[in-house]
């Protein structure tokens, strides 16, 4: 059995952004040289998730109307009046609802690996999901096979 690890760095640019990252995680795939197994994406950051979805631009559109829904912006949380009055360390951001909305959705994948490419579709996209943008973003991809 072998594992092989890599970070995929990239920056978002908006406060949710579907960033798609297929290319990449095959990338990275082809990279280990393993030919069957599985591989994990993973996001290391509590207001980022990875889904597996189909990328079409109104659908999109449709995920971050829901999410929004889901955990509005303008909702109290508690999260942020505690970084207020607590004196936490904090990075400025009232970012409950980004929390929350990672809570909803996950923080990571597992593809099957077959023949060295990944198991997916041709209407499936790897996305990393920011939910707290702009910011400067990693995901962890480790492949585990033979």
């Amino acid at each position: 059995m072998k594992i092989f690890r890599e970070r995929i760095e990239f920056e978002t640019k908006s406060q949710i952004e579907f960033v798609n990252i297929s290319d990449r995680v095959s990338g990275i795939v082809e990279k280990s040289g393993i030919r069957e197994g599985q591989v994990v994406v993973f996001s290391p950051h509590t207001t980022m998730s990875v889904i597996i979805n189909h990328n079409e631009p109104l659908l999109l559109q449709d995920f971050m109307r829901v999410l929004y829904k889901a955990a509005p912006i303008d909702d109290r949380y508690t999260h942020d009046l505690f970084e207020l009055t607590r004196g936490t360390k904090s990075d400025g951001r009232s970012n409950g609802h980004s929390h929350c909305k990672v809570l909803l959705v996950g923080s990571s994948e597992t593809i099957p690996v077959e023949r060295g490419h990944l198991l997916l579709t041709d209407k499936q996209t790897v996305f990393a999901v920011e939910f707290d943008g702009a910011r400067k973003r990693d995901i962890i991809v480790q492949v585990i096979g033979e």
